[in-house]
């Protein structure tokens, strides 16, 4: 008698690095990234982790740990401009995201969006057509776009998830 294998279901979540962290941030409390990432795998067998970060030079450190830790790091290339007196770095990931997403699309059974940008609202309505959109994690209920509260059965705020995912203090 010949045993079939069933087929693995298989998640890929794509993180939006600066929407999460600063939405954390303002919410009062650092992100773990190491334990978030513990959180995706346990909590929802997440495969493949794409994080999504602006390139700044001086960071390497940063970037390794969150590899160490179990992302796929996209870099951004990021372009430095002046606000009035202050020098700003801009590193706008959406594009990237979504284009991950959609070259990864057939390697993966569903998806989990970590950001509360509406900017990717066409994304989400798309998985969610498809049955592709498992989760949608936002930073918190105040960092959720309207355009994306339609999708609320499948919003999870990592702001309630702050006792798992806090970065203890050295």
């Amino acid at each position: 008698m010949k045993k079939t294998k069933e087929k693995k279901h298989v998640v890929y979540a794509f993180i939006d690095s600066q929407n999460l962290n600063l939405g954390i941030i303002d919410c009062g409390w650092k992100l773990d990234f190491a334990r978030f990432r513990v959180y995706l795998k346990d909590k929802y067998h997440v495969s493949e982790a794409f994080l999504f970060i602006g390139y700044v030079a001086g960071n390497e450190a940063l970037y390794t740990y969150l590899q160490r830790s179990g992302y796929v790091v996209i870099f951004k290339p990021t372009l430095e401009r002046k606000e009035g007196k202050t020098l700003k770095t801009k590193g706008n990931v959406d594009a990237e995201l979504v284009l991950h997403a959609m070259i990864q699309f057939p390697s993966y059974d569903q998806a989990i969006i970590v950001s509360g940008d509406g900017d990717f609202h066409c994304l989400v309505e798309y998985l969610e057509e498809k049955r592709k959109l498992f989760k949608l994690m936002t930073p918190s209920r105040k960092s959720l776009s309207a355009l994306l509260r339609r999708f609320g059965s499948c919003v999870v705020f990592v702001s309630d998830l702050k006792q798992k995912l806090k970065r203890k203090q050295k």
